[in-house]
């Protein structure tokens, strides 16, 4: 059924996720609505999203967001990747990049070539041939015409929201100050009609984005959109969080270090360290983490470590109703790939493309659901490789290699087990090199692959390897140190 049209839009909740709503709206629609942000000054945020994705280059690209402005902002620094330690078993490492690894053609991935090349002794490890994985152990990072690098952001969560806001007020976002008492609903669509503040104040719209946080204020407590549990694959249940002073050169990926009941992150800024303990409570207790926490961090702290509780899972509907769910209150991953901040960018830019001018109506609300759903679940299975695959003696690691895994997971591993062969789909947001690098890090190897390496001769492959892998050294060694470019790039 078409409903009104809708011109007012309310966007409930400020920090990360309200003000990219805001930001993107604004700037793509802003002649076409009325937008409205409510954010209350006494409530906290989460704000420990310091990590992100190379989609968030070409969102800020599509806002004519200028990089130098946005990076001095937020004191960001470039990002090439993850290094990942201790996953497999103690000791492990192995760095899951950004970038392209080897070349390959239409008959399959390089990874088929570099199987059989290194079968025969032509070759060196897999991770020679990836430029961004390369520049990021050496430390190094620039941007050139002749070296197309692909690179995300560290960047501080709180600046970010602010430098949106302003950049959202000035393309006529209106902020409302105050806390939602009370959501309206009418009594014959069940449609959410206006927001009461505490203050007293009445804002009606047509459309509302709940960006409220985990406490979901309109999609959960008024619309009772239940939350799908995912909590059996991913129990990661507790996070602590706290700042530190640096102490060593900054360096142009995230640290990922596996313990006994979950992981840490170690996320380097221009300014100061982000460190984060992630752990699930039925393995370890809140003073075990503090504990983890405060013995494997570098510097002194800036910051009081700030506990944050949460559940993995998604809303059983991102849109229902009138009201759209971004960020936290739509459910949660944790942060163990930096894909936070990108699912509240691709769901605003999936909300604009199929914006409801002319109503909201079932159709709509479908297919910005279905597509939603399939690209959760297929981030969901990336996730959950990093844990099945790992040898580690502590029971949190043991029960998570035993586990009954998602068919689609389980079908992804199989395949690539039996003919080295990873994919991406139209749903998938993680690419081929992505899954090669994991699953090959977490010990996973092929019994088969594609024989094109055949096709050509042992000598024509040895060459072809030692270019590349020649090119790719040469090209780092002209590149300057990561601190070096950011003071350079005139950020620092």
């Amino acid at each position: 059924m078409i409903e009104q049209k809708v011109k007012k839009v309310v966007i409930a909740g400020g920090g990360t996720a309200g003000w990219i709503t805001a930001a993107a709206l604004s700037s793509q629609l802003g002649r076409l609505l009325d937008i409205t942000l409510i954010e209350s000054d006494s409530i906290g945020t989460v704000g420990v999203g310091e990590a992100t994705i190379p989609t968030h280059k070409s969102f800020h690209q599509l806002l004519g967001i200028d990089e130098r402005q946005f990076m001095k902002a937020t004191r960001a620094t470039f990002k090439l990747g993850i290094a990942f330690e201790n996953w497999g078993q103690q000791g492990d490492r192995y760095f899951h990049s950004f970038g392209k690894v080897g070349r390959s053609t239409w008959m399959g991935h390089f990874q088929h070539m570099w199987q059989y090349a290194n079968e025969k002794g032509l070759c060196g490890d897999i991770d020679d041939y990836c430029l961004e994985l390369q520049a990021a152990e050496a430390g190094k990072f620039s941007l050139s015409d002749k070296a197309n690098i692909n690179y995300a952001y560290h960047l501080d969560a709180g600046l970010y929201a602010k430098f949106l806001r302003d950049f959202s007020e000035k393309r006529g976002v209106k902020r409302e100050e105050g806390k939602i008492n009370n959501v309206s609903l009418c009594v014959n669509t069940g449609f959410i009609e206006s927001l009461t503040l505490d203050n007293g104040q009445l804002i009606s719209g047509d459309l509302f984005i709940d960006c409220t946080g985990f406490k979901g204020i309109l999609i959960g407590s008024a619309l009772n959109v239940e939350l799908e549990d995912w909590r059996h694959w991913l129990p990661v249940n507790r996070a602590l969080a706290v700042q530190t002073t640096l102490t060593e050169e900054v360096q142009p990926y995230t640290r990922s270090m596996a313990h006994e009941a979950g992981w840490q992150w170690r996320i380097p800024l221009q300014n100061r360290i982000g460190n984060g303990f992630i752990y699930s409570n039925d393995h370890m207790s809140d003073d075990q983490a503090y504990a983890g926490l405060m013995a494997n961090i570098q510097g002194d702290t800036v910051s009081d470590p700030k506990l944050i509780h949460f559940s993995t899972g998604k809303r059983k509907y991102q849109w229902y109703k009138n009201c759209v769910s971004l960020g936290l209150s739509s459910g949660f991953l944790e942060p163990l790939e930096s894909t936070s901040i990108h699912l509240i960018q691709v769901g605003i830019t999936r909300l604009i493309q199929m914006f409801p001018f002319d109503g909201v109506n079932d159709a709509l609300r479908s297919r910005f659901n279905d597509v939603s759903n399939a690209e959760l679940t297929s981030i969901r299975d990336f996730l959950i490789a990093h844990y099945k695959l790992n040898k580690r003696p502590e029971n949190f690691w043991r029960e998570r290699a035993e586990l009954d895994l998602p068919d689609s997971l389980q079908q992804r591993l199989d395949l690539y087990k039996a003919s080295a062969i990873a994919y991406q789909d139209d749903s998938d947001l993680f690419r081929v090199d992505s899954w090669n690098q994991v699953l090959r890090g977490q010990g996973l190897r092929s019994e088969g692959y594609h024989k094109m390496g055949h096709l050509v001769s042992d000598a024509e492959l040895k060459r072809a390897l030692a270019d590349l892998k020649s090119s790719i050294e040469k090209t780092v060694n002209a590149m300057p140190k990561h601190t070096e470019f950011l003071h350079q790039y005139g950020i620092k």
